[in-house]
C-alpha cells in the first residue's frame, strides 16, 4: 500500500510539472518543463551523495576506527540482503544520521559524532537499521526525485508569476487574456504548496515504513524509539545551524527545528506518533 501511494505522489508531483509547463507555453512549456526536471534528477542522482556528503565535511569511517559500528551495519546488511554501506563521520556534536546514494550498490550511511557520544550501542543499532531500511528500499532515490521535481516546480512557478506579471509570454489580445494571466498567476502560487504537500505525504510514508522494517530487521523497535526520543530532545535544544534546510529529508529527526509552522511543514512525521508505533510493534500499546 505504501509502495502504490509513494508511486501515485510521485506521478502527480511530474504530472503537475508538466501541467504548470503547459500553462505557461503550451505543449513546449510542457516539454521544457519536463526536459529541466529530467535533467535535474540526473544529476541528483549521479553526484547528491557526493554533494551532501562534502557539505557536511564527512570522513570515512574505517573498520579499524569503530570495529563495533562496522560489525552492526554488516550484520544488519546481511539481514536486509544488501551489500555493506560505506561508514561516514560527520563532525557534529548533535545526535543525528542519514544514508545518501544512487543504490544498494553505491550507498553511504553518515552518522554524526554526537550520535556515538550520546546514545547506546543498541540504540545505535536500532538508528542504523532504519537507515539501511532505507537503503534496501532505495528511499534516497525516492526521496531524491521527488525533492528534484518539487524544486523544478517553484522554480518554473517562479518564472511564471514574472509571465503573469509581465502580461504573458508574448501577450494575449484575447478576450480571455485577463483571466488566462490572473490563471496563471494563481497557479504559480498554489503549485508550489501542492507541491510541498506531496513531498511531505511521500518523505513521511517513507519514514514510517523505514521504521517498521528497520524494528523487524534488528528485532529491536524499543531501542530505535529511544533513539529517537533521544535524537528529538536534542533536535528541540540544539537545532542544526549553518547547514541547508532542503536535506531535512535525509536525517533521520528533522535536525532544522523551528516555529510551529516549520514543524508542520517538516518533512518527518511526528516523532512521537514514531515512538508510539514502535512500542507497539513491542506489545506496550
Amino acid at each position: 500500500m505504501n509502495t502504490l501511494k509513494t508511486t501515485f505522489l510521485l506521478v502527480a508531483l511530474t504530472l503537475l510539472l508538466i501541467w504548470i509547463g503547459s500553462l505557461i507555453a503550451g505543449v513546449a512549456g510542457a516539454a521544457f518543463a519536463f526536459f529541466v526536471a529530467l535533467v535535474m534528477n540526473m544529476v541528483s542522482y549521479w553526484w547528491s551523495d557526493k554533494i551532501v556528503l562534502k557539505m557536511y565535511r564527512a570522513k570515512e569511517i574505517l573498520p579499524q576506527d569503530n570495529p563495533d559500528l562496522h560489525r552492526i551495519v554488516n550484520n544488519l546488511a546481511m539481514a536486509a540482503s544488501i551489500p555493506k554501506p560505506r561508514l561516514w563521520l560527520v563532525p557534529l556534536n548533535v545526535p543525528n544520521a542519514f544514508a545518501t546514494g544512487r543504490n544498494p550498490r553505491h550507498a553511504s550511511l553518515a552518522v554524526t559524532k554526537g550520535l556515538l557520544d550520546t546514545l547506546t550501542l543498541e540504540e545505535i543499532e536500532g538508528v542504523l537499521s532504519h537507515e539501511i531500511a532505507h537503503i534496501k528500499d532505495r528511499d534516497i532515490l525516492i526521496s531524491t526525485v521527488t525533492a528534484t521535481i518539487a524544486g523544478a516546480i517553484m522554480m518554473i512557478a517562479y518564472w511564471a508569476r514574472w509571465a503573469a506579471f509581465l502580461g504573458g509570454f508574448g501577450g494575449s489580445d484575447d478576450e480571455g487574456g485577463g483571466g488566462s494571466l490572473i490563471a496563471l498567476l494563481a497557479v504559480s502560487i498554489l503549485a508550489p504548496i501542492a507541491a510541498l504537500l506531496i513531498q511531505l505525504a511521500i518523505s513521511r510514508t517513507r519514514e514510517y515504513q523505514a521504521d517498521k522494517k528497520g524494528a523487524e530487521l534488528s528485532g529491536k523497535p524499543l531501542y530505535l524509539a529511544s533513539a529517537l526520543e533521544k535524537i528529538d530532545a536534542w533536535a528541540k535544544r540544539r537545532p542544526l545551524v549553518g547547514a541547508s534546510p532542503s536535506t531535512a529529508h535525509l536525517f533521520i529527526v528533522n535536525p532544522f527545528r523551528g516555529d510551529w509552522l516549520t514543524r508542520l511543514f517538516s518533512t518527518h512525521p511526528p516523532t512521537q506518533e514514531r515512538i508510539k508505533r514502535l512500542r507497539a510493534m513491542a506489545g506496550l500499546v
